[in-house]
């Protein structure tokens, strides 16, 4: 990301950072996007002079159930392919997610953000101990920004009348795109359970003021699935992880395999707004959104605002 687009971003921040601190700021974007890049160097950026503030960095990752957990929560559900692993909602501790928000969001203890390392159990992942030996944000004072970054931040729960459509619909279109069988990534049941347990991330989304979205461009042809850039961004993803810490992660099979389940939650949940949801209001962020628009290399082609 050029510097030009990173100052775009800080600047969408900083005019919204009040004396009402700290700013919740949301930054979504597909797998390999570059989404935890992005916010270390937003964090950066922001804690380096004229500005000069505070900032703490989560990802939505490193709030993935224990590796055991994953393993029961596959088990318990061995029908529903999207729990086979971690990655769609129902596989993080939203309740951790809420602790560290709030503790955050209060200021007046120390707080130790969560770690998963992916590369654990041939790429399975497991979250690292809590033992204070990882970022430890020392409060008081407070924190002027805190962020975090993840696939699906900001996706909302849809109506079931809205999923049938989207199986019928755009889900299928999809699919064949990318040659997956009709229920080679789940029955219209195994998306509604999903969408269920979606809901419990709307209150995690209530704490964001400001969303960053990093969104690849259409692709060139329509007989391309607008999903096909993920495949390619996620393994060059996975081979800059392995070629760091001497081979560990998943293979080539496994990533493409990993991001066949991530597909449905972009098709069924992609929305930023829960217009589709009676009784969910607009989220905070509504209004101060912004859109980075990237094309296959993860250059900025343009942005707009939501």
């Amino acid at each position: 990301m050029s510097q030009t687009a990173l100052e775009l971003i800080g600047h969408h921040v900083l005019q919204h950072l009040t004396h009402d601190r700290p700013l919740f700021v949301a930054i979504q974007g597909p797998q390999g996007s570059g989404k935890s890049y992005t916010s270390s160097r937003l964090q950066s950026y922001l804690e380096a002079s004229p500005h000069s503030l505070r900032v703490a960095v989560l990802s939505l990752d490193d709030l993935y159930l224990p590796h055991d957990q994953l393993r029961s929560l596959a088990a318990s559900h061995p029908e529903n392919v999207l729990w086979q692993g971690r990655g769609q909602p129902g596989t993080h501790d939203v309740a951790l997610g809420l602790k560290i928000l709030s503790a955050l969001k209060d200021g007046s203890n120390p707080v130790e953000l969560p770690r998963f390392d992916k590369s654990l159990f041939d790429g399975e992942g497991d979250r690292l101990p809590m033992d204070g030996t990882g970022v430890v944000i020392n409060q008081p004072p407070r924190l002027d920004v805190v962020i975090l970054e993840g696939w699906f931040v900001g996706f909302h729960p849809i109506s079931r009348e809205e999923i049938l459509n989207r199986w019928d619909g755009v889900w299928k279109d999809e699919r064949e795109k990318l040659g997956l069988g009709e229920n080679e990534m789940g029955r219209v049941v195994d998306v509604e359970a999903i969408n269920e347990r979606l809901k419990e991330y709307v209150e995690l989304w209530s704490f964001f003021d400001v969303f960053v979205q990093l969104k690849p461009n259409p692709p060139t042809s329509v007989l391309l699935s607008q999903y096909a850039v993920v495949y390619q961004w996620r393994l060059q993803q996975e081979h800059n992880m392995k070629a760091a810490n001497g081979g560990r992660g998943m293979s080539d099979t496994a990533v493409k395999s990993f991001v066949d389940r991530y597909i449905p939650g972009y098709v069924f949940f992609g929305g930023l707004s829960p217009s589709v949801v009676d009784g969910i209001p607009l989220p905070k962020w509504s209004g101060r959104g912004l859109i980075v628009h990237l094309d296959e290399e993860r250059k900025v082609t343009g942005t707009s605002y939501f």
